[in-house]
């Protein structure tokens, strides 16, 4: 074959690896930063492009996904002169590539700087105990000031945390008994608490005691007076009838004693006796009236007096013991 065919064959097979070389196929979530003549030319999206050999280049190849960096702990001051290390976490994704390839030299340098100096004018602003429990309001400071500064860079801070607070151990130490002091604390209370209620449970449960035992002694007291009542009502009612009975007796007495004296009296009348008789005829008729069943004895006003009556009874006697 003539040499003339052979570089033929070399330039086409030169061009063909030209064409191949400037074809660039863009993945996903990349973006590439092309330059024509050293100026800016465009940035290329997701797919297939083709690049102007010799004159265009790919000056940066940027990844448009959502990154995390992890910064090496800073050495802060606090309002009351307490050095502690902070470290942070910066979660930041790049929206323009062109700014982001142009705008500054190092961007994650320089966002570290940036986290730097913008935690210490913060935190220089709190003490050791806001700086301890005021983490999201720090988060949320140094996010607005980073979102803002890195704006012009094609940087957009979505979010930053601050990963760990190392207080000096002399700090950590005098927290930790602290800590421990308000745990001794709480626990006290809680137990003065728990025993003040018990001390109120039992003085409630004895003034409830006291309160029944109080009532019982009551109602025992109504009992026994109801009973008393009772007892007492019964003995005036067992009183009144044995009155009645007496004063029934009495009557049925007086009636059996009148009843004999006129008996007497009709047959002494008949018999038109002396005084003797009449006076021995009333002691008969008083001893059978007082023969019955009543309880007292009523002596008549006929009979003048137990003297009489005995002195009577002794003339009938000797009279009627006198020889016929």
């Amino acid at each position: 074959m003539e040499p003339g065919i052979y570089i033929v064959l070399a330039i086409i097979v030169l061009l063909i690896i030209i064409v191949i070389s400037n074809i660039k196929i863009v993945p996903q979530a990349y973006v590439f930063v092309v330059e024509r003549l050293g100026a800016f030319h465009a940035a290329w999206g997701t797919g297939l492009h083709v690049k102007v050999p010799f004159i265009d280049r790919v000056a940066k190849r940027v990844s448009i996904k959502e990154q995390v960096v992890d910064f090496k702990p800073q050495s802060v001051i606090t309002k009351d002169n307490v050095t502690m290390q902070i470290d942070t976490v910066v979660f930041f994704q790049i929206t323009n590539a062109m700014q982001f390839t142009y705008g500054v030299e190092r961007p994650i340098s320089a966002i570290e700087n940036l986290t730097a100096t913008t935690l210490r004018n913060i935190v220089g602003d709190l003490d050791l105990e806001a700086t301890l429990t005021s983490r999201d309001i720090i988060n949320s400071r140094i996010t607005a000031i980073l979102d803002e500064a890195t704006d012009r860079w094609g940087i957009k801070v979505q979010r930053v945390e601050l990963k760990n607070i190392l207080p000096p151990r002399e700090i950590q130490d005098a927290m930790e008994k602290q800590m421990k002091a308000d745990r001794e604390r709480r626990e006290k209370v809680i137990q003065a608490e728990a025993e003040k209620k018990s001390q109120v449970l039992v003085a409630e449960g004895e003034k409830e005691s006291k309160i029944l035992r109080a009532q019982a002694d009551k109602e025992s007291q109504i009992l026994a007076a109801e009973a008393e009542k009772q007892s007492m009502i019964l003995r005036a009612d067992a009183v009144k009838e044995q009155k009645i009975l007496e004063a029934e007796g009495e009557a049925q007495a007086i009636d059996m004693v009148q009843k004999a004296i006129a008996e007497s009296i009709v047959k002494l009348n008949a018999a038109n006796p002396n005084e003797q008789v009449i006076q021995l005829k009333s002691l008969e008729a008083f001893a059978k009236a007082a023969d019955g069943k009543a309880t007292k004895i009523i002596i008549p006003s006929e009979i003048q007096g137990i003297a009489g009556l005995a002195t009577g009874l002794k003339e009938v006697m000797t009279d009627v013991k006198k020889p016929q």
